[in-house]
């Protein structure tokens, strides 16, 4: 049943097929598993306009890394996390990464489960800058990527789209490639900040939280752009729905009550609400590290690879 809940994953949009084995014209999925640090990958491809509309989302490949264990705070394991990181982001962008990138943090700073962009930013090696002082022999020889970052803010504090910003930077420097970072929203509870999701499809601000701005992706921008995601909320409608569902599903509830009652509920009580964890501080933190540590070390040149 679909009480119109609210998830940027595409893996999630997936799952909401009744049948897992159902056969989606326009959409593949395929699935590997790094059995020694409990990490899954998965890929779904939507291939054409019919895949698109029967999953909601924009042709493109969506790549979803499943950590369970990534909201705790071992460094041991967030390594192999940001390796998967780093080698999806190069199977998107292939040659790509080798070129002048643009890493652009989305989000509000002052918002904790919206800090990831400009968290992530934060902790990046930018090194434009220094190239242009010294040369492209200066970063040949220190192996560097050439790499921008910018955390625009959001139109609240701005005043801008975020996409009018972003195509003024990109009119004055000229990247190869953007790489966006922004939080999500996920249906799953178990999914918060445990999954990262990346897409050469991508985004638009504040859509997890259904405050859609201009899509940030190549029709919009003339560039490559891959996003970068962590679901960091999730719609409070998902957490009733599927309680309450469960509940009267083993009650005898029939189909159509079910969808009739949580529907009101949603729609009278549950509007534009969102839950995280009480410790969303530290995991933004600890994640932001992880991702930007994948960003780093993607762009060194592949004699450091």
């Amino acid at each position: 049943m679909d009480y119109r809940i609210r998830t940027d994953l595409a893996l999630e949009a997936r799952e909401s097929f009744p049948d897992d084995d159902v056969e989606i014209k326009g959409v593949t999925l395929t699935e590997d598993f790094d059995k020694e640090n409990n990490i899954r990958i998965t890929t779904v491809e939507i291939l054409d306009e019919a895949g698109a509309k029967a999953m909601g989302k924009s042709m493109g490949t969506y790549i979803t890394i499943e950590a369970p264990e990534l909201n705790n705070s071992s460094e041991d394991y967030h390594k192999p996390v940001s390796e998967h990181i780093k080698r999806s982001l190069r199977r998107l962008a292939g040659d790509l990464y080798k070129e002048e990138i643009l890493v652009v943090g989305l989000g509000n700073r002052e918002v904790t489960p919206d800090a990831l962009g400009p968290q992530v930013v934060d902790n990046l090696f930018v090194t434009r800058h220094l190239i242009r002082e010294y040369g492209d022999e200066f970063k040949e020889k220190n192996h560097l990527g050439n790499i921008s970052a910018i955390s625009p803010g959001v139109m609240a504090q701005t005043g801008m789209e975020t996409v009018e910003i972003i195509k003024g930077i990109i009119k004055e420097t000229n990247p190869k490639l953007i790489i966006v970072i922004d939080a999500l929203a996920s249906r799953s509870i178990n999914r918060l900040n445990t999954t990262v999701q990346l897409t050469d499809a991508g985004i638009s601000p504040g859509s997890g939280v259904g405050n859609n701005r201009k899509a940030l992706n190549e029709e919009t921008l003339g560039i490559r752009v891959i996003a970068v995601g962590v679901p960091t909320v999730v719609d409070a409608g998902t957490i009733v729905a599927d309680t309450l569902t469960k509940y009267m599903e083993s009650t005898g509830f029939n189909e159509e009550d079910i969808f009739k009652f949580i529907s009101e509920v949603n729609s009278s009580q549950m509007y534009n609400m969102f839950v995280t964890p009480k410790n969303i501080d530290e995991l933004v933190k600890q994640i932001s590290f992880t991702i930007s540590e994948a960003l780093n070390t993607c762009f060194f040149s592949s004699a450091t690879a």
